[in-house]
């Protein structure tokens, strides 16, 4: 090589190796490229109407809870309208992904099967055999995920507070110690153990989760809503006093990749008296056992007795570092909205679910190009 240049070469190493460090003459380090989001945006109110099939499409949402197919008396779930919502998601590009257990949080004087919570047999036997045939007919469907629930009481709240900060929206509230003074008489179940509601979940479980393997559903429970710190109208529910312990023993009650939860991030975050922190902790113990087989994405103001229901972007919760850490567990499901607030708006729901589904999308599309 000629002297000048050696010399150019030789400055140009240097002068690359000043700026970008001693091995960049040599290759340019590429780019980390980002981690990988496998979560959508999703859905499990308006059912499979062309009307909500409309709506969903055009604001970006094409993963849902399609709700429930029709009940055919005596025998379960409709093959043939099953079938049908399917095809009437797919004319607008949207999957069918779940369908909603006729196990609710409605309460037990309520719901469609209250034996199965009652745990009285023989009853309680024909039911779990109607809820066998809703697996199979979900399974033939293509449907990947049934959501449930296992409650005696209903979802808990004490009233509504409005919010002039925001357009006066109204919130709903829970305050255990107000809900004491009401002194609400005990269900028709009378008083049950934390034992008992175990037992009963395990009764149940027993019998329809190896129907859900052959038929590859998985079943996902969510938790009651909210947690309480000792028996409510004389009932304990399994997720309380601890919401962590609780759903830790849940998880635990089988090996089963069809086992696990509908995993409700506000509902878990009225359980703990630091949601902003304590709720990184469970999404990684559950998600890291493959566990989490869909998200409600709800925000609370407050804490453990004492909150609100508000806003994604309003509440105790940083959304982005909770989609963060639900990415970093690799978890492929529908993120989605479940309750929200009210206004006398007739609009309103429509409203607030829209805000929702951007700001879902918003957040996935941030963390799928960090690095």
């Amino acid at each position: 090589m000629k002297r000048t240049h050696f010399l150019k070469a030789l400055t140009a190493g240097s002068v690359g190796a000043a700026i970008f460090g001693p091995d960049h003459a040599k290759a340019a380090t590429p780019p980390t490229p980002p981690k990988k989001v496998l979560m959508k945006v999703g859905c499990q109110s308006g059912g499979t109407s062309v009307e909500n099939l409309e709506f969903k499409a055009r604001h970006g949402v094409f993963n849902i809870d399609g709700g429930s197919p029709k009940i055919i008396p005596g025998k379960g779930w409709d093959l043939e309208d099953s079938l049908a919502k399917r095809d009437a998601c797919e004319k607008y590009g949207i999957s069918l992904d779940a369908y909603h257990y006729p196990l609710t949080s409605a309460g037990i004087d309520k719901v469609a099967y209250p034996n199965i919570m009652l745990g009285k047999s023989p009853e309680r036997d024909r039911e779990i055999e109607y809820l066998q045939q809703m697996i199979q007919v979900a399974g033939k469907t293509g449907i990947k995920v049934l959501n449930y629930n296992t409650t005696i009481l209903p979802v808990l709240r004490t009233g509504k507070y409005t919010d002039p900060k925001r357009g006066n929206a109204e919130y709903s509230v829970w305050n255990y110690e107000e809900a004491l003074k009401r002194n609400d008489p005990k269900t028709v179940a009378g008083d049950v153990s934390i034992d008992q509601i175990f037992e009963r979940i395990t009764y149940l479980l027993d019998r329809i989760l190896p129907v859900a393997k052959e038929y590859k559903v998985k079943l996902a429970n969510h938790i009651a809503d909210p947690p309480v710190p000792a028996a409510y109208r004389g009932v304990m529910r399994w997720n309380s006093p601890d919401v962590f312990k609780g759903i830790q023993r849940f998880a635990k009650l089988y090996d089963s990749e069809y086992h696990g939860f509908n995993f409700c991030i506000g509902s878990i975050a009225e359980g703990l008296k630091d949601p902003k922190n304590e709720i990184y902790p469970i999404i990684k113990w559950v998600g890291e056992r493959n566990q989490i087989f869909n998200v409600h994405l709800r925000n609370i103001k407050g804490n453990f007795n004492n909150f609100q229901e508000v806003y994604p972007d309003n509440g105790e919760m940083n959304f982005a570092q909770v989609v963060r850490a639900l990415r970093d567990v690799g978890y492929a499901g529908m993120v989605m909205p479940d309750h929200v607030p009210h206004h006398h708006d007739p609009a309103a729901s429509l409203q607030a679910f829209s805000f929702c589904y951007g700001y879902i999308k918003g957040l996935l599309q941030t963390v799928s190009e960090e690095v």
